[in-house]
């Protein structure tokens, strides 16, 4: 059997821009992708701390050591610049394996420099 558990999350991230005009997706600084073991155009989910909202999109990649984070065409209306976010990603895993699975964690702080990971 399998079950799906969350792989990777970058929480507290701050919104540095959001971008009605673009066609969808978030901006994500390529360091942060590294750490975070995130792919572009992988499906993500974000919730945004600030109102509550929750929904999907996908992964493009940013400047590196940029500290972007945007979100783009129709999630764009769902944040405001400064409102903090999480970013979640999920995996496929077998059940007799999901008690040992760690998944990736990095923390933010309000500039989207990394102040903690599950590594350390």
């Amino acid at each position: 059997m399998k079950i799906e558990m969350l792989y990777s999350k970058i929480h507290n991230a701050t919104i540095t821009d959001a971008n009605l005009s673009y066609k969808g997706s978030i901006t994500i600084d390529k360091a942060l992708l590294k750490k975070s073991k995130l792919f572009v155009g992988q499906k993500v989910d974000i919730a945004n701390i600030n109102n509550g909202e929750r929904f999907s999109t996908y992964i493009i990649e940013g400047e590196e050591n940029s500290k972007t984070i945007c979100l783009n065409g129709a999630a764009a209306r769902k944040v405001q610049v400064g409102d903090k976010i999480i970013i979640m990603a999920y995996a496929t895993c077998d059940i007799d394996k999901a008690e040992s699975f760690k998944p990736t964690i990095i923390i933010l702080d309000e500039n989207n420099n990394i102040t903690t990971t599950n590594e350390e």
